[in-house]
């Protein structure tokens, strides 16, 4: 044994007898070890081929399955007995995972045409991992499946060795038709993944058929034949034409499914949904909607249950509280919060023809896989065309015999070396001469030699049209598009997942869907609000908390915002659905919003968003503006109307029919002028409204129309202005306007009395 220390217990820099030029530090290693895996992962077990469309343990599952003669026509077997062969001979993996790879293939609802014709437990469309056991369940090819099969044993594909190097299997199938793109695929590798969804087989050939009429085809030309994906169910494609077509130029993209419902026509109340999107669980759904209802944020929903059958297999049945239900509405909000509408990824990445992966668009899948089947059919009749020579070699030596019957029946009784004296005789070579020594005796009738006859007229006929198809590239593309059409009859069939343009789904906000109720808002001195229902309640009367009392109500819905504004000019807005009930003593706004310090909320307002409303600060500047003017998402609220020190905003909410405005000082002026004065403003100080002393503010205001009264407050006194009385005080924009009459010069509001007329 040859001592590796040396003298001082050190291990020496080289091994003996060792080459320097093997050695690798170990990153080096590392790094090609971990390449070498990611390859092996990209190339034998994540990507599809283009030939085919199939992975390796795909394609070696449906080659172990014709090696057991599992044809369509066949009796299954237990898929125990398939997975056996395939993990042993062909793809030494764990055999649930091969098992998981064969019951996909077979599954109705996830492969668009299914390549395995299951019995048994094979999964269903709400849990597709529900199967049962391989040693339950029997398996054989489909229909569809001989496609890929048929011209196998034809010269047509590259073989290898499998695994151990005991077996040959086929490096791709020969398909006939474009399977990469009618079942698609998924696959998650490393560094990359491909999301290739199922296509419509009618749809797929007839742009195979147009692209080889016509090479030049652009991909907006080839989408009117391929306009959009075709899965495994009913629910509709709501991706707008262009976006698919950008999709599909490129490779990469999103498309958007939609479920597909109807209303009851006994009872209206009653919503079915008849499809589901591809691959989504209807028992998912029950539960998503299911709880909403729980949190009532579904108020027009009672009920949902799953009716589904094998007459119907999808029916999920969604009832309403009545009829009058915005049915539209309802589904737009649970398409945009529930999987009833679900986005999927395109990435066509594939592992083309030059063996390695590309992301390809429609059209250059489409080109390169029709190349691949050229060759193929190619090969296929050149293979043909040598067994045709082949024999017709044999048949010419075979006629021979029979016209020197007799002679070369004495020559074989007479001769030691019959099968030389045969080739030298008669000019024929070693397989000729072994096929007339290999005839039996009944086959020396005379009926024999005109089947021979026969037979070798036919051979020269069929070689004859190979070597037309072979010399004429014209012809072989007409072969092709003679081969696509026949099987585009036997295979295909309609689009069964609709192109519908939607308009786009939106979720309804917790506003919308709260019942429209009236309700009353009050907010008290102390900054607490809270909300009762209807509008007929004595807000001042309530009771309040200690050393509270009323400051100010609004009335609107349960529906509807709720707009504060504070002592600084600042906007708020709360939810009226959202607000505490008025059976206790509310809330304080202090837990809602975010006040400046030392700011208080001087009026709250509810109404539509549109309606016009009348802001103003108490030095007298003012302006018009919407009320949707005082939203905001902030708990801070926002800066609305600019405001002094010692200032304090007002606020009035302005009729449709309003067309003047009535401005009273705290000196007993009223100044009344048109409307249309003042500026219209989102958000500022706005203009004059009324001339004040030093010591004087804006007592109150408000607006009415032309044949309007308005009423003056002092105190517990009032003074109805009628129009007539309203016409001295009229003048223009930032005059002081006209005293009221002696008692009512401590004016404190003014209110509009409509002309009931």
């Amino acid at each position: 044994m040859t001592e590796l220390a040396t003298a001082d217990n050190t291990l020496p820099k080289t091994l003996p007898n060792h080459d320097p030029s093997l050695t690798r530090s170990v990153a080096e290693f590392s790094e090609q070890a971990y390449l070498n895996y990611a390859m092996y992962v990209i190339m034998d077990r994540a990507l599809p081929h283009i030939a085919d469309g199939l992975k390796p343990v795909q394609r070696r599952i449906i080659y172990a399955m014709s090696e057991l003669g599992l044809k369509n026509t066949a009796k299954p077997k237990k898929s125990a007995r398939t997975i056996g062969d395939v993990i042993g001979k062909y793809h030494p993996h764990g055999d649930s995972a091969c098992y998981e790879a064969m019951v996909l293939m077979s599954q109705p609802f996830s492969y668009r045409y299914p390549l395995i014709s299951g019995q048994g437990n094979f999964g269903s469309p709400d849990d597709p991992k529900s199967f049962a056991a391989m040693r339950y369940t029997e398996a054989k090819l489909s229909n569809y499946a001989n496609t890929l099969l048929q011209e196998l044993g034809q010269g047509t594909v590259d073989w290898q060795d499998n695994f151990d190097g005991t077996l040959q299997e086929p490096v791709t199938l020969p398909a006939r038709l474009p399977n990469i793109l009618l079942n698609g695929t998924t696959g998650i590798a490393v560094g990359m993944a491909t999301d290739i969804p199922p296509h419509n087989l009618t749809e797929v050939v007839k742009g195979c058929i147009a692209l080889l009429k016509n090479p030049n085809l652009t991909d907006k030309q080839l989408t009117k034949y391929i306009p959009a994906p075709d899965l495994p169910t009913h629910a509709e494609i709501i991706t707008p034409p262009a976006e698919l077509l950008a999709m599909y130029q490129t490779g990469r993209g999103i498309y958007k499914m939609r479920a597909v419902y109807h209303i009851d026509e006994h009872e209206k109340n009653l919503v079915i949904i008849d499809a589901l999107p591809y691959q989504v669980s209807g028992n998912k759904v029950i539960e998503q909607i299911a709880q909403q209802i729980g949190q009532k944020k579904l108020p027009w929903v009672t009920d949902i249950r799953d009716e589904s059958d094998h007459q119907n297999p999808c029916r999920i049945v969604i009832e309403l509280r009545s009829s009058r239900v915005d049915i539209e509405a309802l589904m737009g909000h649970l398409f945009a919060s529930t999987d009833l509408q679900t986005s999927y990824r395109v990435n066509l990445n594939i592992i083309g023809s030059h063996g390695k992966p590309q992301v390809m668009g429609l059209r250059e899948i489409l080109t390169e896989w029709l190349a691949v089947r050229r060759n193929t059919v190619t090969r296929r009749l050149r293979y043909r065309l040598d067994k045709i020579t082949e024999r017709l070699h044999i048949l010419a030596g075979l006629l021979v015999a029979y016209v020197h019957l007799d002679d070369i029946i004495a020559l074989i009784r007479e001769t030691d070396d019959a099968k030389a004296e045969l080739m030298r005789r008669y000019d024929l070579s070693e397989r000729q001469a072994q096929a007339i020594l290999d005839i039996r005796l009944r086959q020396l009738a005379q009926l024999e030699e005109l089947e021979l006859k026969r037979e070798q007229d036919e051979l020269t006929g069929e070689q004859q049209r190979i070597e037309g198809y072979l010399n004429d590239p014209d012809s072989l593309t007409g072969l092709l598009i003679d081969e696509l059409t026949a099987d585009m009859k036997a295979h295909g069939d309609k689009r069964l997942s609709p192109l519908v343009e939607r308009s786009e789904a939106v979720a309804l906000k917790d506003s919308d869907l709260a019942p429209s109720e009236p309700i009353t808002v009050i907010v008290s001195q102390a900054g607490w609000i809270r909300a009762a229902k209807g509008h007929d309640i004595d807000p001042v009367g309530m009771n309040y908390r200690a050393g509270d009392s009323y400051l100010t109500h609004t009335l609107g819905k349960t529906n509807d915002k709720v707009y504060l504004l504070d002592s600084t000019g600042r906007s708020y807005r709360l939810d009226a659905h959202n607000l505490p009930s008025a059976r206790g003593q509310g809330e304080p706004l202090t837990s809602l919003l975010k006040l400046p310090t030392g700011a208080t909320i001087v009026h709250a307002l509810m109404g539509q968003d549109a309606q016009m409303l009348l802001l103003a600060g108490t030095q007298g500047y003012g302006f018009i503006t919407e009320l949707g003017s005082l939203d905001t998402n902030q708990k801070a609220g926002k800066q609305l109307i600019t405001v002094g020190d010692n200032e304090t905003p007002q606020a009035h909410l302005i009729d449709t029919d309003d067309t003047q405005v009535a401005v009273a000082s705290t000196a007993g002026h009223v100044l009344c002028y048109a409307l249309a004065d003042l500026p219209t403003m989102k958000r500022g100080k706005g203009n004059k409204l009324m001339d004040l002393k030093a010591d004087e503010t804006i007592a109150a205001m408000t607006t009415f129309g032309a044949s309007d009264s308005v009423q003056a407050t002092a105190g517990k006194r009032t003074l109805t202005l009628k129009p007539t009385d309203l016409a001295n005080h009229t003048g223009k924009r930032a005059q002081r306007g006209t005293a009221l009459p002696k008692g009512y010069q401590k004016v404190v509001g003014l209110a509009k009395v409509m002309d009931k007329s």
